[in-house]
């Protein structure tokens, strides 16, 4: 039986690297490639705004099912001060493609979990051990090496990157505030949040769409939907913690990406920054992990 068991557990996480690979293709390539390509012709509100309005038809039937949560939404303004972070963390990430290397604002971005621990222990009181600061401290470095002189370019863009980190990190602090709302509830305040916030500064900066641009366009949208679809799907299936290392290879993906359609080719020192973020955060994770099991264990050999 516990053969049986194990066997189905390693199973399950086969197919939930599958799921979590293919958003990777789907997302990490295809979308941010479709949106770099755009965003040179269209702003990044009307971006956004067409990819939520996408999204939203194709969960209309799910809110048509959960309408009584959704009149019954525990707390609507934390849930749209999240969504305003998310869509300005959105519209951040989507100039940010335009105006840089597809692999540097990926990498740039694994600083997020730094900025999110210190978020949560600010506004959270969440406890952070020594070793996650240190680990957190040591990926900070790397951020560093990455945004020297020779490194990144320095634009705007670095800015809609800081955007993207902050007002994302901000979402997710809220998202863990609200663990009593229904999940179906925090979804639809999502995709028909970023419609409603994003339509005026859309209508504001619409460029008019050329007929062979709406493949494209739609595309971002479909890709983006396929891709939570295919997200959802490999954490109902396989541990958080056997997917999360995974998350990491998205840099190879939009590395590739951006060299097959944009000739663009990382520095040496991007490179480097992210493997120093990568190494730092991933090795504190594992030690703080080793060390509560040791603690779990001494606590099991006092108790009689």
């Amino acid at each position: 039986m516990a053969g049986q068991t194990e066997q189905a557990t390693r199973r399950a996480n086969r197919e939930g690297i599958a799921w979590v690979l293919a958003d990777m293709v789907l997302v990490a390539g295809g979308m941010t490639s479709l949106v770099k390509a755009q965003g040179v012709v269209y702003p990044a509100f009307q971006l956004v705004f067409i990819r939520a309005l996408i999204g939203l038809l194709f969960i209309l039937p799910l809110i048509w099912r959960h309408r009584d949560h959704i009149r019954n939404t525990r707390h609507p303004w934390r849930n749209i001060s999240r969504i305003s972070c998310n869509a300005i963390a959105l519209t951040s990430q989507f100039l940010a493609y335009t105006l840089l290397p597809l692999a540097t604002v990926n990498a740039l971005s694994f600083s997020r979990p730094l900025v999110t621990m210190a978020m949560a222990a600010t506004f959270l009181g969440e406890r952070i051990s020594r070793l996650r600061w240190i680990g957190a401290g040591v990926a900070f470095c790397g951020v560093l090496v990455m945004l020297a002189p020779g490194g990144v370019e320095w634009n705007i863009g670095l800015l809609a990157v800081a955007g993207t980190i902050i007002f994302g990190s901000l979402a997710i602090i809220q998202t863990r505030m609200l663990r009593e709302e229904n999940t179906t509830v925090m979804m639809v305040f999502y995709t028909v949040g970023l419609v409603v916030i994003t339509a005026i500064p859309a209508i504001y900066t619409w460029h008019p769409v050329k007929t062979a641009d709406w493949v494209p366009l739609l595309g971002i949208g479909l890709l983006a939907q396929a891709g939570q679809y295919c997200f959802l799907r490999a954490y109902r299936l396989a541990d958080a913690s056997v997917l999360a290392p995974i998350g990491y290879l998205s840099i190879m993906v939009t590395a590739l990406a951006g060299y097959i359609f944009f000739d663009e080719v990382p520095g040496g020192r991007v490179i480097f920054g992210a493997a120093i973020v990568l190494v730092a955060l991933q090795t504190a994770a594992f030690l703080d992990r080793q060390a509560g099991k040791r603690r779990l264990g001494r606590a099991d050999e006092i108790q009689p």
